[in-house]
């Protein structure tokens, strides 16, 4: 007799989302490679991810991003100090706080893995035409919207 708790509603899943699913699989194992390439656990890589992208943080604005306490946000950043990948600075605009800022050598390592992938998926892109772009731009947008529609304070983007 099969067992009621492992039973499924039937559910058709459109090719399309299937791949979405596979591209999710790939970014997350692809982000194993990159912590492993910067010698990072994915905490302190989501650090630095945020780093790269928008710059110096201080410590709680980083906290705040990471969604963690800021006792915790120091540990990160003690670690990813003692490998090299950010310095702490004093803060121009607080003279009692610091920013932590990305080392340009730790950005280069990891822009070093990443260009390449985001380079050959604008290659596939490439392969499409205008209104074929504009069509998958709309469809991965409705698809971000929708995944924030399931996320607490996740709202629409403004």
């Amino acid at each position: 007799m099969a067992n009621p708790a492992r039973t499924r509603p039937e559910i058709t899943i459109h090719p399309a989302t299937g791949l979405l699913r596979e591209i999710l699989e790939l970014t997350a194992a692809f982000q194993l490679h990159l912590g492993k390439e910067l010698s990072v656990n994915q905490t302190d890589l989501d650090a630095m991810e945020e780093l790269i992208k928008d710059g110096p943080l201080s410590p709680t604005e980083l906290a705040g991003r990471l969604n963690i306490s800021t006792a915790a946000v120091t540990t990160v950043v003690d670690r990813l100090t003692t490998v090299g990948h950010v310095s702490r600075v004093p803060n121009p605009d607080d003279r009692r706080g610091v920013l932590v800022v990305p080392s340009p050598a730790s950005v280069a390592r990891a822009m070093q893995t990443l260009m390449p992938m985001i380079l050959s998926i604008n290659e596939v892109l490439a392969g499409f035409n205008d209104e074929e772009k504009t069509t998958i731009t709309v469809y991965l947008d409705r698809v971000v919207s929708a995944y924030r529609g399931h996320l607490p304070d996740m709202g629409p983007r403004e």
